[in-house]
């Protein structure tokens, strides 16, 4: 992606990072390549593709590392792929919406659960 298309997405959703978009790309292709052949694919799976991406490259920073970058829940993973949708970068088809990545799962749940914290003295 070149530097325009960021200073694009920056003006419009200035929330998230330059990463955030990469990321999101990259788990996109992160889920196609594990599908037996290529489809379209939902906001949940979708939104799972960027937790699964995120655990497996940042363990257990994976939550902290997508905060940084604005994604604190799955909504956010919606706009950051809407607003690639709306740059050209994405294509949707007519039944897609920002709305399937609603709750698709809780950042709780999917992040620290996975990893509990030890307490002290352990």
């Amino acid at each position: 992606m070149d530097e325009e298309l960021f200073t694009t997405l920056r003006a419009r959703n200035p929330r998230y990072a330059d990463a955030a978009y990469v990321f999101v790309l990259a788990a996109l292709n992160h889920v196609l390549e594990r599908l037996p052949e290529p489809r379209h694919i939902t906001g949940g799976e979708m939104a799972g593709g960027v937790r699964d991406l995120a655990v497996e490259r940042f363990g257990p920073m994976a939550r902290t590392v997508l905060e940084h970058w604005g994604i604190e829940r799955t909504a956010d993973v919606g706009a950051v792929v809407f607003a690639l949708v709306e740059s050209g970068v994405l294509i949707k088809q007519d039944e897609d919406s920002p709305e399937d990545f609603e709750d698709v799962f809780d950042f709780d749940e999917a992040f620290q659960d996975q990893y509990p914290r030890r307490a002290s003295g352990d």
